[in-house]
């Protein structure tokens, strides 16, 4: 009992979960956290109504309401208000297998190993709890790319997990070299039991495209070492620099042989958050597993129906995507045209930021590949180190809060996603309208030069 006569709460921070208080999140922490305190009053509120009456509307397309129409058939009381199958809505699954086959050429998707989930974060976490097991030196390890995208720290601290740091290649475009996979294995193998291996390919938050000849080198690596891959796919449609191509784990694994194709366990995620889309608040995605235990696939199912159902208008979303205008249709043209310029735009950007970047004394940033983001190397004086540190800050935290107070610029420190010691990095996207992002980009690159002088 408490001096003031009332009860202790049952849960507080002494008695809650530790493993969640080791969870950091870094692309929603303080800094966005104050940069929507300053633009919230710029915000807007916008809501979409699924209205299936609108299908007796002419401004649609004859496609579109067909599309509907099915879509609206294979739900519960035609409605998309009511619960689906746990792992999704059947045809929206078939219509997943059906693009997993064009996208590789033919090799077989089976709808039975495709799970619908909210947004690819959902079906990630579901995957490591199923991986994650033992106490002490025979906990599970998971093996992850840094820097990374902190769903992986985050859900690995949460589940009690080890988190394995292999390092990505900054001085080669951010390259994937198995020679130091092979490093933070053997030496993770002294303190747990390395079980997992993620990759993100493109590249989040360093925009690199991986090679074919990389995957195949990690692929024999997993079979050679018995790891579980996770292969984190979000990023596929936006691939961007010349003589850069995403390749499928998933397609690499098969055209490797039944040697690999028969033995090695793989789980690959896609979204409609990324690509050309971007639907991000609508949290539809899906996993496809390949060669999972048939037993422990069942309890995959019962971990997912224990969440009843993905949110259906996710699904529908997803099967957009999935399943695009084919030549011929009356949306067909459309179609293609908005996404060539999505995706143009995007490359644009892309090349823009670089050379932008690189034109700054004291900032290097690596071709952006592919995915959304710039993730430029910064160098941070050692005055302005020790203020961070004085003020209880990562230096590049301190420099990121700097440019928000300053600027109105809102960007992602490095230390959210991991980095070598004594290196300082930024995440930044490249969506903004080309004119905005220059403009973004001059007054960050005079801040920058502004903030060095003053701490030099």
């Amino acid at each position: 009992m408490a001096e003031n006569g009332l009860r202790d709460k049952v849960l507080n921070l002494d008695s809650m979960n530790p493993w969640v208080k080791r969870v950091e999140y870094a692309v929603r922490g303080p800094i966005l956290t104050r940069a929507v305190e300053l633009e919230e009053e710029l915000r807007q509120v916008s809501a979409l109504c699924l209205y299936p009456e609108l299908l007796s509307e002419p401004l649609f397309p004859d496609d579109a309401k067909q599309r509907a129409r099915r879509l609206l058939a294979a739900c519960g009381g035609q409605s998309v208000g009511a619960y689906t199958a746990s792992h999704g809505i059947e045809i929206i699954r078939q219509d997943v297998a059906r693009y997993i086959e064009r996208r590789d050429g033919g090799i077989p998707a089976n709808p039975d190993n495709i799970y619908l989930s909210t947004g690819a974060s959902d079906a990630v976490m579901t995957m490591l709890k199923l991986l994650v097991s033992g106490e002490g030196r025979s906990r599970t390890g998971v093996m992850i790319p840094i820097p990374q995208y902190p769903l992986y720290s985050a859900g690995i601290a949460e589940l009690n997990a080890v988190q394995v740091n292999y390092y990505l290649d900054e001085e080669h475009c951010w390259a994937l070299d198995v020679g130091e996979l092979r490093r933070a294995l053997h030496q993770a193998r002294g303190h747990c039991q390395p079980r997992v291996l993620c990759i993100i390919n493109p590249g989040n938050p360093t925009g690199q495209v991986q090679s074919r000849k990389c995957i195949e080198d990690v692929i024999k690596f997993a079979w050679e070492e018995q790891l579980f891959l996770m292969a984190d796919e979000v990023y596929q449609d936006n691939v961007y620099a010349e003589g850069s191509e995403f390749h499928s784990f998933k397609k690499v694994l098969f055209e490797l042989g039944p040697k690999y194709s028969n033995v090695v366990e793989l789980v690959s995620f896609h979204s409609i958050s990324k690509g050309f889309m971007g639907e991000c608040g609508f949290r539809g995605g899906y996993m496809e597993v390949v060669n999972l235990d048939p037993a422990v696939q069942q309890q995959l199912s019962k971990l997912v129906s224990v969440r009843l159902c993905p949110p259906v208008p996710g699904q529908v979303l997803l099967d957009v995507v999935m399943n695009p205008p084919k030549p011929g249709e009356p949306s067909y043209q459309s179609f293609i045209r908005e996404k060539q310029v999505v995706l143009s735009n995007l490359a644009q950007k892309a090349q823009l930021t670089q050379e932008i970047f690189s034109q700054v004394p004291g900032i290097h940033c690596n071709p952006v590949q592919g995915a959304m983001y710039s993730y430029p190397r910064i160098q941070i004086p050692a005055r302005a180190v020790q203020e961070a540190q004085a003020r209880g800050f990562a230096p590049d935290m301190f420099f990121c809060l700097q440019l928000l107070e300053e600027t109105g610029i809102c960007v992602v420190p490095g230390s959210g996603f991991g980095q070598r010691e004594g290196t300082y990095h930024f995440r930044m996207t490249i969506l903004p309208h080309v004119e905005k992002l220059q403009t973004l980009l001059k007054k960050l690159s005079q801040f920058y030069a502004k903030f060095t002088r003053e701490y030099s």
